[in-house]
């Protein structure tokens, strides 16, 4: 709406701003309509400055003063946040609100500002890269029905039998881990006959993580456990076959970035040490066991198409992992430009020789130069070997910018309002979800709200990790251990007042 008058504009123009009446409330053609900015307003004012001051337990000129800080600076300056104010049942809201607080300045894209996550792409998506690896395959299936985690939409499906459902539905979210083996203990949607798990520990990094061991050990509920683990971990334990895989050290990994990284960039980990895990042979091909060649393995013995020789194409083998990832690589050093106008130089001899002679102590199982050279194309070889030297591929720190905004930027329009998340029902409720960022009180699935303080547990209890130490790497490390020997539980002062 513009001077009253309801107006179109394209959010692809780059030249002509987009102008409007930011608080609207009026009827269109017998249609009530409100501006996304006066639906915020009201969201907001639901409740007094005083009253969130209460919820979050500050004093309310401290949110005042906050505030004006943070719009004293004008696009430099960011609300930034992580898993602390996300992992809960009211997450997505108050990641929603955060959020909504770098629109209202207007900081995407600025220097200062937010940014977003920019990598090289490895799947060959982009013009000019060697392989489109979604369309290397002969005979490519497509997913089909409703998965563990029920990302459909609950209304939709064959199963819908109105409000509340058995659990929750998740149209909008993804990977939602914690409900995977809870939904195949009540065998909802469906029940299944085998799990498979790799890198999960579920009974260890989940809250009440404990509660899956009963489904776990049950064998009516899950006849069969597969795990791939570096070690009897405390979930793989439960499986019935217990696959070894490879560290950190060992392995390949292609590790994508983090919004708070300006420059375009790809790390790229490859094997630097030999597995210390048995060897197996896989299409006529020595390999250590891991979940690569257990994949790999499952696909020989079924006759799998899109593996072995020709799995990718003519003349294009997939018989060890490397001939996956190695395009990968490929794709990386190729950039996302035609005629390979972004490309990395080739290595030149001096590189050559380094890569090879930093390789020298692996054995042929983990690097063959002649099957890395093969499984990348002679053609791109050189290229490959330049990204792998450099552990990846990373933007120059000069091409980070244009001015005073980044060269990476969204480019695109960003919404306070979702019309998608505001069309969608909740599958337990029957009620659509807000459109604009709101506070709602953690609950339960029902929206039933959480009051166990009337039953006397009046603690919140919440994670935090030492700076100086990383998830359960470091565990081992004898200088680190030295600084904080052991684990402690933190009490506030006037908590432990209270408490005597």
């Amino acid at each position: 709406m513009k001077d009253g008058k309801p107006v179109t504009f394209d959010p692809n123009d780059e030249k002509n701003p987009v102008e409007g009446d930011l608080f609207v409330d009026t009827e269109i053609n017998g249609i009530k309509v409100k501006s996304t900015f006066l639906l915020l307003a009201e969201s907001a004012k639901l409740y007094t400055i005083e009253q969130y001051a209460e919820i979050c337990g500050v004093k309310p000129e401290d949110i005042v003063d906050l505030a004006k800080e943070f719009v004293s600076h004008g696009k430099k300056a960011a609300a930034d946040i992580h898993r602390g104010v996300s992992q809960h049942t009211n997450g997505f809201y108050n990641v929603f609100a955060w959020l909504t607080l770098n629109l209202l300045i207007g900081n995407y894209d600025w220097k200062g500002g937010m940014v977003q996550l920019s990598t090289y792409d490895y799947m060959g998506k982009k013009e000019g890269q060697p392989y489109y690896l979604e369309k290397l395959h002969p005979d490519k299936m497509t997913p089909f029905g409703i998965d563990i985690i029920r990302h459909g939409e609950y209304e939709k499906s064959t199963i819908f039998k109105g409000y509340p459902a058995k659990r929750p539905w998740y149209p909008i979210a993804t990977d939602v881990y914690q409900e995977i083996i809870p939904s195949i203990g009540d065998a909802y949607p469906y029940p299944v006959k085998i799990l498979m798990m790799y890198m999960a520990a579920p009974t260890y990094s989940i809250p009440a993580g404990n509660t899956n061991i009963d489904i776990l050990v049950d064998t009516k509920k899950i006849p069969l456990i597969i795990a791939c683990d570096i070690t009897i971990g405390v979930t793989s334990m439960y499986a019935d076959y217990i696959f070894p895989d490879l560290s950190y050290l060992e392995r390949w990994e292609f590790h994508g970035s983090y919004p708070s990284v300006t420059q375009k960039v790809q790390p790229i980990r490859q094997p630097v040490v030999a597995p210390l895990v048995d060897k197996v042979k896989v299409f006529g091909e020595e390999m250590p066991i891991c979940l690569e060649s257990i994949l790999l393995a499952i696909a020989e013995k079924l006759g799998l198409k899109g593996f072995g020789k020709d799995g990718f194409a003519s003349g294009l083998d997939f018989r060890r992992p490397e001939d996956f990832y190695l395009k990968m690589v490929a794709n990386v050093a190729y950039g996302e430009k035609p005629e390979g106008k972004y490309a990395v130089p080739d290595a030149d001899l001096k590189e050559m020789k380094l890569f090879y002679e930093t390789r020298k102590h692996l054995p042929k199982s983990i690097f063959d130069p002649v099957k890395w050279e093969k499984a990348c194309g002679s053609q791109h070889w050189k290229k490959v070997v330049y990204v792998l030297n450099r552990g990846g591929r990373f933007q120059n720190y000069e091409d980070t910018y244009e001015g005073e905004q980044v060269k990476n930027k969204y480019g695109k329009l960003i919404n306070i309002y979702s019309e998608k998340l505001a069309k969608t029902k909740n599958c337990m409720t029957g009620k659509f979800f807000p459109g604009v960022a709101t506070y709602i009180p953690i609950a339960d699935c029902l929206g039933r709200p959480i009051e166990d303080e009337k039953e006397g547990y009046n603690l919140t209890l919440i994670t935090y990790r030492e700076i100086a130490n990383c998830k359960s790497r470091t565990s081992t490390n004898y200088w680190l251990l030295g600084l904080l020997p052991e684990n402690f539980i933190l009490v506030s002062r006037e908590d432990a007042k209270n408490l005597g």
